[in-house]
């Protein structure tokens, strides 16, 4: 027969006029110490709950994290507890020049008549330890002890209109994590994210130094989301030049996509050196705009049969056709009636170059 009470060694504080309560329980026992209180209405059209709805997918990513064997889970689960919960200080004398915080002791978590416990923040993770086989994965939480609605609501807020971390911070810490343990929208921007790093760090690339990346030092110019989306781009379209070494049906050939993008790269640098590796403001061609619209010509030159024997000497024969009409650095685009700075990283504006320079690119192989 189950036990009605649950009891845990703890750490007790107070704040704000609150117990506040610091344990650990086995993942599977987090579901008996506390309900969601989900968001809705009743009869008479009064708020009742917080907890927004389950979100599967999110959901089915933890547990899969969960199930992948000796994992580390160590964010809280926040909880409001009742009144009924006991905490009995441990006795025994104290270490001289100790840090007082807090009290040790044991917390006594009644489960009848009805849990002592109401999920604040982790609602996602605990669904996700009911669907894991999470009896093996200790849970901490962080519990305060309040049966006021207001204050649970107050806290859930506050929590959770924290700004997320910003995405390219994400995008640099990316290469370093291990695929098999990255939730599944984040698994596809690992490649892209760890060739933007290469052409950053390695020597014989032409962005070496130029990347703008989280962490990175010296006088980096080049949007590394310009590139990121550029590349992601070409992997996951059907008709991108890094597609066929991204679903090969084996694993992913980063090494062939690297030199690829390198040559490319050094192509564009070879033929355009006077807009190279200047700032934005003085070379539209390492502005974002001039980023992607060479993305796409990248694709649209190097997925062609003919270039993959050599793709850098097709690279060059591309650009040195549309290399006069060309404006990164100064002069008016002929064809598009817009000054060289005029061309700005808006969907707009590169669509429409992109489209000028595709049309360049093209005629001269037409009359050939």
């Amino acid at each position: 027969m189950t036990s009605q009470v649950i009891t845990v060694r703890a750490l007790r504080t107070r704040q704000g006029g609150h117990d506040l309560y610091m344990f650990a329980v086995p993942g599977d026992r987090v579901p008996d110490i506390a309900d969601i209180s989900r968001i809705g209405r009743d009869g008479a059209g009064a708020l009742e709950g917080y907890q927004r709805g389950e979100i599967r997918n999110h959901v089915a990513d933890i547990a899969r994290y969960l199930d992948g064997g000796d994992v580390l889970f160590p964010n809280p689960i926040l909880v409001a507890l009742s009144p009924d919960v006991r905490f009995t200080s441990a006795r025994g004398s104290r270490p001289p020049n100790m840090l007082e915080a807090g009290d040790v002791g044991t917390l006594r978590l009644p489960l009848s008549p009805a849990k002592p416990g109401w999920i604040v923040d982790g609602q996602q993770r605990v669904l996700a330890l009911a669907k894991a086989n999470a009896a093996a994965i200790v849970v901490p939480i962080v519990a305060f002890v309040s049966t006021d609605i207001a204050v649970h609501r107050e806290q859930f807020v506050l929590v959770n209109k924290a700004r997320p971390l910003p995405k390219a911070i994400v995008d640099a810490l990316l290469p370093a994590m291990d695929s098999a343990i990255l939730p599944r929208d984040l698994g596809p921007r690992k490649i892209p994210s760890a060739l933007v790093d290469a052409l950053s760090s390695n020597r014989d690339s032409p962005f070496f130094g130029l990347i703008r990346r989280p962490g990175a030092e010296g006088p980096s110019i080049v949007s590394d989301q310009a590139l990121l989306r550029s590349i992601k781009r070409s992997i996951g379209s059907p008709l991108g030049a890094l597609s066929p070494y991204g679903h090969g049906g084996g694993a992913p050939d980063v090494t062939a996509m690297y030199g690829l993008l390198a040559g490319f790269w050094s192509a564009v640098q070879e033929v355009f050196p006077d807009a190279w590796g200047r700032p934005p403001s003085e070379s539209r061609l390492m502005h974002s705009a001039g980023i992607e619209v060479m993305g796409y010509l990248m694709d649209r030159v190097l997925s062609r049969p003919d270039a993959a024997r050599a793709p850098r000497d097709a690279a060059l024969a591309a650009l040195e056709r549309i290399a006069p009409h060309c404006r990164w650095a100064s002069g008016t685009w002929e064809g598009l009636d817009l000054d060289w700075n005029a061309i700005e990283c808006t969907s707009k504006s590169i669509g429409r170059l992109r489209d000028h320079l595709i049309r360049l690119e093209h005629q001269p192989r037409l009359a050939a």
